[in-house]
This record gives C-alpha cells, structure tokens and sequence, in this order.
C-alpha cells in the first residue's frame, strides 16, 4: 500500500540522495515507516527500527525484511539514534507531538529529518520543526516538503519540547463518556455517519456479531446498550492507537469482547449472526480508495451466517452498489442524511 507512488515517502529521502545528508553508520529509527524502494537504497538490513501502528502498513514493512516494533516499547527503551525519520501525520496536534518524541529519541549530534505533501501540512510541520529544534535545511519535490533539524547539540526548546509531547495523550470526550485521543478518525466528536448508523439498529440484534473498522469503539457500545441480546463482539481495527481507546471505551461490558489488531481486507476468522460497520474508504498516507470500502462489504457476507445482516453507512456518492447485490440476497437503503446512506444487507439462506 506505501508503493512506488508514495511521494511523502520518496521525498523524504531527497537530502541523502542529494548528497545533502550523510546516511549514518548506526541504527537508524523510523517514526510512522512505510514500506518501499527507497527504503532498500539507503538503509541496509537491520539498521532501519520501524514503528508503525497502522496493521496494512506493519505488515508490509514485516514483508519487506524490516524491523517493526510497538511505539510504547520503543519510548521505554533508553534507545537513541543518529537519524531519527519522520512522516508525520495531517493533525497538527498529532504531529507535533510525534516530533517532539522523535527529538526525544535524537542521540547528540544527531538528525530529525521529516517529510509531508504540500497538502498535508508541509509548511506547519517545517515552521514547528524550527520552533523546536532549529532548522538545518529543507528541500521540495514531488509536491511535497522535506525539512530537518540541525544536528542535536542540547540547544532545542525542551519546555516546548514536553508540552507538545503530550499532544496527543488520550483524554476524556463527551462528558467524560469516551477516552479518545488527536489523530484516530473523528477523535472529538461522533462521527456524523456512525451517528446515522446507530438510530437504524434494530433493538432485537442478538447473538455474535463484529464491527468491521470499530475506531475508538462508539459504534460498538451504542450497540451493545441498545441490543441487550447481544452475547459477544469482536472489534476489528487497523489503527493500534484506535483499538486500544475502545478496549478502555468498552471496558466492564456484559457481552463478550474480543479486540483484534487487523486488516480487515484481508478477510477475518468467525461466523457472524450480524455485522456493523461504517468503512474507511482512504488510507493514513490519504489515497482515495474506494475499493476499502467494497472489500468490507464482501468479507463482512463471506462472515456472515445464513440470513445474518449487515449494517454499514457510507458516504452517498460511493460505489457500492455492484458489490452489495453479488453479495447478498437482499438489500435496502435503511436511511439516507446529511450525505450519508445506511444499507442493509440479508446474507441468502435460511434465517
């Protein structure tokens, strides 16, 4: 999925390719990694630590030879670096948090190199790299933005530097209901979309069922206090960070819960009596992609018993419509607001 159209990635190797930047010797750490050719160019096997929490990224980085280790487990270590990469994401807070615990992880002497397409917040991301540790260059391509540090010598803005650590730290939402954090889909709010969803959940929902993209666990647990007939639920969801606020978010229900790190196009384990879900349809690095969204649907009836539903909302305008009737036997629009759809689909079969 970090192919060879993934300009982010590819630009930021530009100042080593250039000759701008010396590649270290040392191991080299690698904040939200994804897989692809310039990664091969420069870094040799076992020099390259990669943290990423998204599970379609890991595991292409896993494919492709590379270490992958969890965030929290690379912060506990003592661990410094000579270089530390960064593709930092679209939300600011996020962002800057996540540039203030690469610092963090900086040996002296040492080089934070980051890199965002123009549209992503190339510029911030510069301007807060300066306002943190200095700026020691910067270079654009591909319609994208590289920028670095100069080398860590101690003078970098370290009260800034542990404000904006903490960013991204979870916090209560919604009158304290929910713990969420900056950077997972609709992190402040509910999502207009899953609110949609949930007003069209029949209350008799009961036995087993899955919440395909679960988030931070909203969708799961006005399911579970609407639908008292439900016995268990497991919880697919690609984003690390995500599944561990529902595992909070859902903590001391009545039903079964299992919590699973997944990819969800790749298929999923489990006989489902119903399946909820409101799909992604882009991934982290923001490629608009549609067919997410339509794997889900054919995974989700694959999953599904004889007769058991799914309900999923969508934006309006996407192509699902081919793939929900091959999938099942019948199926309704259940609702349709503020551009959003909700549909339901009745696997064929004896119910």
């Amino acid at each position: 999925m970090a192919a060879a159209q993934d300009a982010p990635l590819q630009t930021l190797f530009l100042p080593f390719a250039s000759g701008s930047l010396p590649w270290p010797q040392g191991p080299v750490l690698f904040l939200r990694a994804r897989e692809g050719w310039p990664l091969r160019e420069h870094a040799a096997p076992g020099q390259l630590v990669c943290v990423q929490s998204f599970r379609p990224f890991a595991q292409a980085l896993e494919r492709g030879g590379w270490e992958v280790r969890d965030e929290a487990a690379v912060e506990d270590t003592a661990a410094t670096y000579p270089l530390v990469l960064v593709l930092p994401p679209r939300q600011r807070d996020e962002a800057r948090a996540l540039l203030a615990r690469a610092l963090a992880q900086l040996a002296p002497g040492g080089v934070l190199v980051a890199c965002q397409a123009n549209s992503e917040g190339a510029r911030s991301g510069e301007s807060d790299l300066e306002s943190l540790a200095g700026l020691g260059g910067k270079l654009t391509k591909n319609h994208c933005r590289v920028y670095w540090s100069a080398p860590r010598d101690g003078h970098h803005d370290e009260a800034l530097r542990a404000r904006w650590a903490a960013l991204d730290a979870p916090r209560p939402i919604m009158d304290g209901r929910f713990l969420s954090r900056p950077g997972v889909f609709a992190w402040d709010r509910i999502d207009r979309a899953s609110a949609l969803l949930v007003e069209q959940l029949p209350p008799d929902l009961a036995g087993r069922g899955a919440d395909l993209g679960a988030g931070w666990g909203y969708l799961s647990a006005e399911l579970l206090a609407r639908c008292p007939g439900v016995t268990a639920l497991d919880l697919y969801e690609a984003e690390s960070r995500a599944l561990a606020l529902a595992r909070h978010n859902l903590a001391g229900s009545r039903a079964q819960l299992d919590f699973r790190w997944h990819d969800v196009t790749a298929g999923i384990d489990g006989r489902y009596d119903f399946v909820v879900s409101n799909p992604p349809f882009h991934t982290p690095a923001r490629e608009d992609r549609p067919d997410i969204g339509q794997r889900f649907i054919a995974v989700a009836a694959q999953a599904l018993r004889p007769g058991g539903r799914l309900f999923m909302v969508a934006n309006r305008h996407l192509p699902y419509e081919q793939i929900l009737n091959d999938s099942f036997g019948q199926v309704r629009v259940a609702a349709e607001r503020d551009g959003f759809k909700v549909i339901v689909g009745t696997r064929g079969g004896r119910a």
